[in-house]
């Protein structure tokens, strides 16, 4: 059943840019990943051997969105509304591939998208959130402490910031909710 979709801020390069170009939605950012707007400097990115080099790279190179809400500045306390979603990073993982289809089949919670990393050993797992018992940053513990025992992976724990920059890289395989995709 096709739903509302939730917005979110999107920013263009670089990092330290942090007044929002406009909102987005999943739909528009599953299009731009999986299209061909990051195509080359993922690419570029993922021959980096240099870990201080690459973080810098993507730093200047890579557009970004804040998920979990539209911001007039990227700063917690601009924050204009919550978008009702999550971003959860799985960085350096040792099988993308194998934890990409079961966070597809998680029994609690719904995948809005699901993308790789722009280093490409990472995932970045959007779902929806129930704050109307706790905070942000309380869900995102919530989360990561279920995900940790379900899964046995660690998430960055700067997902509990609601204004975190996330980058956008190019993933032809990015999964989209059906529930979005109704405008495909």
């Amino acid at each position: 059943m096709y739903q509302e979709e939730p917005h979110f801020s999107f920013f263009r390069a670089p990092v330290r840019n942090v007044i929002p170009y406009k909102q987005i939605s999943l739909l528009d950012t599953w299009r731009y990943i999986t299209g061909h707007y990051a195509r080359r400097r993922t690419e570029e990115l993922r021959q980096i051997r240099d870990p201080k080099y690459a973080r810098m790279y993507k730093a200047a190179k890579f557009d970004y969105c804040t998920f979990s809400g539209t911001f007039s500045v990227r700063r917690e306390d601009k924050l204009i509304r919550h978008s009702g979603l999550l971003c959860l990073d799985f960085d350096h993982l040792p099988d993308v591939e194998g934890l990409f289809p079961e966070l597809l089949q998680d029994e609690y919670f719904d995948t809005m998208l699901l993308f790789r990393s722009p280093s490409g050993d990472g995932l970045k797992w959007i779902i929806p959130t129930d704050l109307t018992e706790c905070s942000h940053a309380d869900f995102f513990r919530s989360v990561s402490a279920y995900i940790a025992e379900t899964y046995r992976v660690s998430v960055d724990s700067s997902g509990k910031d609601v204004c975190r920059a996330c980058f956008l890289p190019y993933d032809p395989g990015a999964y989209l909710s059906p529930d979005f995709s109704q405008a495909l």
